[in-house]
């Protein structure tokens, strides 16, 4: 196995993650870190690793992300039977390696993705994080995307582990080079290959924190949600609602029945319980602790906020994620939606945002 970790001022969490990796018993591993253009210590924090391979992403080509070219990068590199590629803020459970390609093996799968734990540490990360992860466990059923029969597609790229020769046939990450939404567009090439995909929660395996400021989750969520979700103003128009009207309908209870209106009360207070019931069935799709699941309805106006935010900034022409501007055409979300939308069980015929016909690495690589 190889593990391809793209790595950009990564030294707050490569360190962890690193540590992880390099514990694991019962499986081949070789560990390759590209360093994107790092201008902090990830480099030197990586190469502290014995045994971890360190290497530079080759320029970026026009038209391509910067992830999409540092995991291609180090794809090159690879001389695993299985890559799996992962974010530099993971961290992997012991023996998670082995068991992940035994899962993959006996699910007969050519990809197999988890989504990971996720961790959240401050106001901000526990009020939003879960409303979203909520709406995309919603939006990515793990039963609809493992099935072979069904149209849905669905990855996470914190955690995505895919045969060398699958990769190799349907052309890697050179064949999505352009797309924001990598994981999904490189799932979905496989699943439309005839291969089959495996997609579930794997907090047994992998966790993660994603943001470690609120700069960083806007940034971060700006980049994708419009992409995400087929109808974001919808989704943003639908969540502000839901909030208003549990707010609402809690302060109706309290100022009727101050006012000794009990009847109304009751109206209003029963509105409010069954309203949050509702969400708080929705959140607990999500998998958050108890503290972060009851913060959650704080975070519904700012994932409004955010949806409305991402949809802006793509519509304007473009959107930043680490230091990068990368345009955003109406014609290139339109086919980042097509993509998304494929997990709704809609099945989408857009080309692929990709450099076609790309160079395939030979096939006389050493495998381990």
């Amino acid at each position: 196995m190889s593990v391809i970790i793209p790595a950009r001022n990564e030294e707050a969490c490569l360190g962890a993650c690193l540590r992880s990796l390099t514990q694991h018993a019962g499986v081949s591993v070789e560990v390759i870190v590209v360093d994107d253009g790092s201008t902090d210590h990830t480099r030197e924090i990586a190469q502290s690793f014995s045994g971890v391979r360190v290497i530079d992403a080759v320029p970026l080509p026009q038209g391509w992300t910067g992830k999409n070219n540092a995991v291609w990068t180090g794809a090159q590199a690879a001389r695993g039977e299985w890559l799996l590629f992962t974010d530099a803020d993971t961290v992997h459970a012991p023996g998670s390696l082995s068991r992940a390609v035994e899962e993959a093996q006996k699910q007969g799968a050519a990809l197999l993705s988890y989504s990971p734990q996720q961790e959240v540490h401050g106001f901000w990360e526990k009020a939003i994080m879960p409303v979203i992860f909520a709406e995309l466990a919603s939006t990515y059923r793990p039963s609809d995307v493992s099935n072979p029969a069904s149209p849905a597609t669905a990855a996470n790229g914190q955690y995505l582990l895919v045969s060398r020769d699958t990769y190799d046939a349907v052309g890697g990450h050179a064949a999505i080079a352009g797309t924001l939404l990598e994981d999904v567009a490189l799932a979905r090439a496989v699943k439309r290959s005839g291969r089959r995909i495996f997609f579930r929660y794997g907090a047994d395996a992998v966790r993660t924190r994603m943001y470690r400021s609120f700069g960083q989750l806007r940034e971060g969520w700006t980049k994708n949600l419009a992409l995400l979700f087929p109808s974001p103003l919808r989704l943003a128009a639908q969540r502000l609602v839901e909030f208003v009207l549990i707010v609402g309908c809690a302060t109706g209870t309290v100022l009727a029945a101050a006012a000794g209106n009990f009847g109304s009360a009751a109206l209003a207070g029963s509105l409010a319980i069954a309203l949050l019931g509702l969400f708080a069935a929705r959140i607990r799709k999500a998998h958050f602790s108890w503290d972060a699941d009851l913060l959650a309805l704080a975070g519904l106006p700012v994932f409004s906020y955010l949806l409305l935010r991402s949809r802006i900034s793509h519509r304007r022409g473009g959107v930043s994620w680490k230091g990068r501007m990368y345009p955003s055409s109406s014609q290139s979300v339109s086919a980042e939606h097509a993509l998304a939308t494929t997990t709704w069980g809609q099945p989408p015929q857009p080309a692929l945002s990709a450099v076609e016909g790309a160079v395939r690495p030979s096939e006389a690589r050493p495998r381990t």
